[in-house]
Parts: structure tokens; sequence; C-alpha cells
């Protein structure tokens, strides 16, 4: 029989759960930073590990040495990047005022002005596209140096959090074999086969990924590169940069990418004749992009969302679209990692599903 100490038990009980709950989120969202820490130090591991089984296996490293190189590598690259990379970087945006949102928001009066005569002389009624429209104050080109600053301050104020991320990432390599134990002993005896092999396939596919996603970002911000340089545009380097980041984001990232690579071409040579040089040099470096977005879509995005992950590019172009548009472009950019996850586990707990066994046929 239900009463009503038995109600109020249960709704003191539910507010408990509910002011639980909140203090969790809470509690997280004050440490979001030492979250941040832990999946960048996992990221690491899993890039590291293939390198210190090498020193291990090839080199006879022991298994604290061969640890100890892994974590020296990425300090190499780490000095590297702060050294000679970044005030590049830093130098090349002064000089495009990416880091002045009144002054590329000036620039781009200006060119809207130039494509504005430019139209005119071709009778194209500029009006009707620009000031009916009033495109110049709806357009915000504020995200760019917002990405720009964002970027180099991650890179350029590493201080606390890099010492924190490299010390967890040595003790995840180091006591990786105490971990595995560990987790043996909290895992159900009854699963603890199944989810040992699915942490396993996981590691695999995860480290293949992720070491594949850093070749693909070096391999394409290269070629950005170099067609920027053949063109002779200003700042190639930052625009490239910037334009490689973006391909983080699946698909959308290099749309993007193309876009801000032909406005930045155009604010960087405001001074050159709109008809004879702006334009056909904005066009050519758009060509270029392009030629380098179908490289990348037909070589090496498919070797590494597809062989990496073990999946089918359509499998994996509709998952993105999918949790892209429920989560949007953090959602795009976990998509691939977070399903290869949920494969592994489906075909480890699940192997009987028809749909499950079409999905993990190649795991």
């Amino acid at each position: 029989m239900i009463t009503s100490k038995t109600i109020a038990l249960g709704i003191a009980k539910g507010i408990g759960i509910l002011v639980l709950a909140a203090l969790g989120l809470y509690f997280l969202y004050q440490i979001q930073a030492v979250l941040i820490y832990l999946v960048v130090a996992f990221i690491l591991t899993l890039i590291g590990n293939p390198i210190l089984d090498f020193f291990k296996r090839r080199l006879k490293f022991n298994h604290l040495a061969a640890t100890i190189a892994t974590l020296g590598i990425f300090l190499l690259m780490i000095f590297g990047i702060l050294l000679m990379f970044v005030p590049l970087i830093a130098d090349q945006g002064n000089n495009l005022s990416l880091l002045n949102t009144a002054e590329i928001e000036k620039n781009l009066l200006e060119l809207l002005n130039k494509i504005a005569l430019f139209l005119e002389s071709h009778n194209i009624n500029s009006d009707s596209l620009f000031k009916e429209a009033d495109l110049s104050s709806k357009l915000n080109f504020s995200f760019i140096p917002n990405l720009f600053n964002a970027i180099i301050s991650t890179i350029s104020s590493f201080g606390i959090g890099v010492v924190s991320v490299l010390f967890i990432t040595f003790f995840f390599l180091k006591d990786r074999v105490a971990f595995i134990v560990s987790a043996k002993q909290l895992i159900p005896d009854a699963q603890e086969e199944k989810i040992l092999n699915s942490l396993d396939k996981i590691y695999t596919l995860l480290s293949r990924y992720f070491i594949g996603l850093l070749i693909q970002l070096s391999i394409v911000f290269l070629l950005y590169l170099i067609v920027l340089l053949i063109f002779g545009v200003q700042n190639a380097v930052v625009i490239a940069f910037l334009c490689a980041v973006l391909n983080i984001i699946p698909y959308i990232g290099p749309l993007i990418a193309s876009v801000i690579a032909a406005i930045l071409t155009m604010l960087g040579n405001l001074g050159s004749d709109f008809q004879t040089q702006m334009l056909p040099l904005t066009i050519y470096v758009m060509i270029g992009f392009w030629i380098v977005q179908l490289i990348d879509n037909n070589v090496t995005s498919p070797l590494i969302f597809s062989k990496s992950v073990s999946s089918h590019p359509l499998e994996i172009f509709l998952i993105v679209l999918i949790v892209g548009y429920l989560f949007g472009i953090i959602g795009m950019i976990i998509a691939i990692p977070l399903y290869t996850i949920l494969k592994v586990f489906g075909k480890e707990f699940y192997p009987e599903n028809k749909i499950i066994q079409l999905l993990t046929k190649d795991i």
C-alpha cells in the first residue's frame, strides 16, 4: 500500500539523486582542464605505444628506457614546434591582421567594395546583392581571429598543461600493464574476457586512427603550403596551417578551409587590381585547394578513416553526418573514434546480432 510516507521518501530520493547528479556535473565542469589533460594524455599514449614497442622489440630497450625515449620524442616535437613553427605563425598572423577583428572587418569592407565595382563594370547591379541585403553588416569574421588566437594560445601557453599531460602520459606508458591488471580486478569474471578483448581491439584501432590523422594533417598542410607558395600568396604558412587544422572536421572542414583560403588570399592582396590580379589568383588557389582535397578524399582519408578503423567510407560518411547533425562540430570530430568503440563492444557482446555482424565483419 502506497502511503504518504512512501511518496515523501520517493520524492526525497529523487531530489537527492538530482542534487547528486547536478553536483557531479558541476564537479566535472570545475575540473574540465584535468579531464582535457587525461584525454590528451590518452591520445598521446595511443600514439606512443607503437613507438615504445619499437624501442623494446627492435632496439632492445627495457620498458622504462623505452618509455623515457618515447616521451623524449614527444618533447622534441613540442620544442620543435615552439622554437620553429609558432614564431613564424604568430609573425605572419600579425601581418595578416588575424589578431585584430576590427582590421580584418575593415579589409573585408574594402574587398566588398572592390567586388561591387567589378560587378558594376560588367553591368551587374551590385546594390541588389550588397546594399539591399546589407551583406556587410551580416558577415562576421570574428571567428577567424578567435580560431587563430585559440590555436596560438593552446600551443604557446603550455605551462602546467604540458607538464601535466606529459606526466600523465609517462605513467600511462610505463604502467600500462599495471593498469590492465587493476582493471581486471574491477571487471566481473563473467565478462572479463569480452571486455579485455574489446579494449585490446579498441587500443589497436584508435592507435592506428590517431597516428594516421596526424599524418593526414601533415600531408594536407604541406600540400596546401605548396599550392600557396606556387602562386606567391602572402602569409602562406598561416593560411595553410589554419586550413589544415580545419581538416580535423570531416567533410565540412575542407569546404570551410577553401572559403577561408579564398577570403584570406584576397585580403592579403587588397592593393592589387581585382579583375586582373586578385580574382585570377583566388581562382587558382581555389583550384589548387580542390585538387588537394580531391587527393585527400580519394587517397589519404580512405586509408585513415576506412583502413585504420575497419569501416566502409559510406558507413563513415553516414555516421559523421548523423552525429554531426545531432551534436554539431564536436560530434563530427569525435564520431569516428566513438563509433569504433561502440562497434568493438557490439561485436564482443552481441556477436549473433545480424546488423552487428554486417557492420563488424572486418574487425
